[in-house]
């Protein structure tokens, strides 16, 4: 199982960036998927979330700017991200294969190899 994230880059503030995310190996349709970031020195902290058909959760500081979508039919999970702020600078992963915890980063099995995004003042 293969999970391959692209679209990260360097952007200015209040910029857009959309991170894509394709799994091969593995059918997620019926699993949840997600997004997570991990900051230098900090942890690893959920970004977003969903069950298939299901739902899609958040994290607190996303107010609105960012939005998930998922094609199950080519097993991809994306990630829009709108009005880009230095504090989003991060190494940003996909994960799959939650158990019910779909915010907590332990919860999931399978996890991409991160993409980075830095977004300049």
């Amino acid at each position: 199982v293969q999970l391959q994230a692209s679209g990260g880059g360097l952007v200015q503030a209040g910029g857009s960036l959309r991170l894509s995310c394709a799994a091969s190996g593995r059918d997620f349709s019926a699993d949840g998927m997600g997004w997570f970031r991990q900051a230098p020195g900090k942890e690893r902290e959920f970004v977003a979330g969903s069950w298939s058909g299901g739902r899609i959760y958040y994290g607190d500081f996303v107010n609105g700017r960012f939005t998930l979508s998922r094609d199950n039919a080519k097993n991809t999970v994306n990630l829009q991200m709108n009005s880009l702020n230095p504090e989003d600078t991060a190494v940003y992963y996909c994960a799959a294969g939650p158990d019910y915890r779909i915010r907590s980063a332990d919860a999931y099995r399978y996890w991409g190899q991160g993409t980075l995004v830095t977004v300049s003042s």
